[in-house]
């Protein structure tokens, strides 16, 4: 399964389910995105006496597979298709590609990683994959950066994650963040296993109210930012920041097993 918190329409979903459907281990893929963008969702999934979650068949161009698109965030789309929804269960979730690192605090708001979140919670492996924009804060960039977008370099990792975990699955699912920078593949330094950061590239540092002209009693919240500092090189978004491809197990239930990739293995591949 194939979702993403930018919904239906974002580049990043196409062109990973493209890629997802090349992989010749893989039977089928099918997609279940929202309809509109739930970025910053995380897992919630919503209100839904009040949602009302609708369903509608769509499609993607050169992508051969099932789409559908729902009403509601991502990590609903993930657990009505654990119920069955849409098909047999998939094995494998994979949501993005986010179009900006989840990476540090973001990793607890973002919707790319709520999806993969709620797979786990259902017994199935879930893969976020998100690619660094020039600029942004805290997993956001502006719609006008998105043009520069090198989508094709993370779908190729995604690609070479999703055949590694196929080939070598956990034995018990887990949640696997991969933050990927936007530049060649064959430009990446290296890929590296990560911790979650403590430091946020950039920090909130104030937020006021703005009062709305001509409705009285009505406010506009306007937030400044400090300045953006470098970050350790072990964390996640330090290695993303120097050109590394970034691998983070959130939850794992099985911790005192290991899964490794071999990462000499994933450059050659890469690189080939």
């Amino acid at each position: 399964m194939v979702t993403n918190d930018d919904g239906i329409d974002s580049v990043g979903l196409h062109v990973l389910a493209r890629a997802m459907e090349s992989i010749d281990s893989v039977d089928e893929v099918f997609v279940v995105a929202p309809d509109s963008e739930y970025s910053g969702a995380s897992a919630a999934v919503g209100a839904l006496h009040l949602l009302r979650p609708e369903v509608h068949r769509s499609s993607i161009s050169g992508f051969s597979g099932k789409v559908h698109t729902l009403s509601g965030p991502p990590a609903l789309c993930v657990l009505f298709t654990r119920l069955g929804l849409f098909g047999p269960l998939p094995d494998l979730v994979v949501a993005g590609i986010n179009p900006g690192a989840n990476v540090g605090r973001s990793v607890y708001h973002s919707g790319t990683v709520g999806a993969a979140l709620t797979a786990r919670s259902g017994g199935i492996t879930g893969i976020a994959v998100s690619q660094s924009v020039p600029g942004e804060v805290d997993g956001q960039g502006a719609d006008g950066q998105l043009g520069m977008q090198l989508w094709e370099s993370a779908a190729e990792v995604a690609v070479r994650v999703v055949e590694h975990v196929i080939a070598q699955p956990p034995a018990q699912a887990g949640v696997l963040n991969v933050n990927v920078p936007n530049l060649a593949v064959d430009a990446m330094q290296q890929w590296r296993w990560t911790e979650v950061g403590r430091v946020p590239s950039r920090t909130m540092v104030s937020a006021d109210l703005e009062a709305r002209l001509g409705h009285e009693g009505s406010f506009r919240v306007v937030t400044t930012f400090g300045d953006a500092v470098s970050l350790p090189e072990g964390d996640d978004g330090g290695a993303v920041e120097r050109g590394h491809v970034s691998l983070t197990w959130l939850a794992r239930l099985d911790r005192e097993r290991t899964l490794e990739f071999d990462l000499a293995t994933m450059l050659r591949i890469a690189s080939s």
